[in-house]
């Protein structure tokens, strides 16, 4: 569950703020897949920095799984940003000198989960994003676009987040790719009762959505 109050973001230019994002409340149960709309200068990508505890607001207030995110101390949301979001990015941001399972297997690393477990695990979430058993050894550079996004929906799985936070998922691959994608990220939010926000400007891609926001200038339009 994801819900945001009255949630301001201020940037600081010279003698001047500027609102990125003004006055946003929304509120997203587990098991959805939805996106946020809007033109580049919107508060999009800002919005998405936010939900991901990449940055802080300047009011309002984050609360996902019931934990208030806004109230965090530094320490306790990186710990947070490691165990409760996966984060899923147009350009894949996949490590080029690992494998795909090794990439999958990363973050559990960084979480200190035990050797075994992590290859058992990246060797489901490998099948269950449809990654054949062949390609779990290639690097990202021997894996087409929409082979490395599945890897990428994997390695965002690997901690088992209550949210996914995902940057033009689709941006990057074909039109017939990314209907696969996002048909995917729909089937995962549903298992793993997980709350899945897509940034897109694309509208195919929102009109798959079971919640579609839209935002102008910062704010949430109609």
């Amino acid at each position: 569950m994801l819900k945001v109050n009255n949630l301001t973001k201020e940037f600081v230019t010279g003698d001047h703020k500027v609102g990125a994002v003004k006055n946003v409340s929304l509120y997203i149960p587990n098991g959805v897949f939805c996106t946020v709309m809007g033109k580049s200068g919107s508060g999009k990508s800002t919005l998405l920095s936010l939900l991901g505890a990449l940055d802080k607001p300047t009011t309002g207030s984050i609360d996902v799984d019931g934990q208030a995110i806004t109230r965090m101390s530094d320490r306790k949301l990186i710990n947070y940003r490691r165990h409760k979001i996966g984060f899923i990015f147009q350009g894949y941001n996949l490590i080029p000198n690992l494998s795909a399972i090794e990439n999958v297997m990363l973050p559990m690393e960084f979480s200190g989960i035990k050797m075994k477990d992590r290859i058992n695990r990246a060797k489901k979430l490998l099948k269950q994003v449809g990654l054949s058993d062949d390609k779990h050894l290639r690097k990202p550079s021997r894996l087409s676009g929409g082979e490395q996004q599945r890897v990428a929906i994997a390695r965002a799985l690997s901690n088992k987040p209550k949210l996914i936070l995902a940057d033009e998922p689709t941006g990057n691959l074909d039109s017939i790719t990314g209907k696969i994608i996002i048909d995917l990220l729909k089937k995962i939010a549903k298992s793993e009762d997980t709350t899945i926000i897509a940034v897109t400007h694309d509208e195919a891609v929102a009109d798959q959505a079971e919640i579609t926001f839209r935002l102008k200038d910062g704010r949430l339009i109609t």
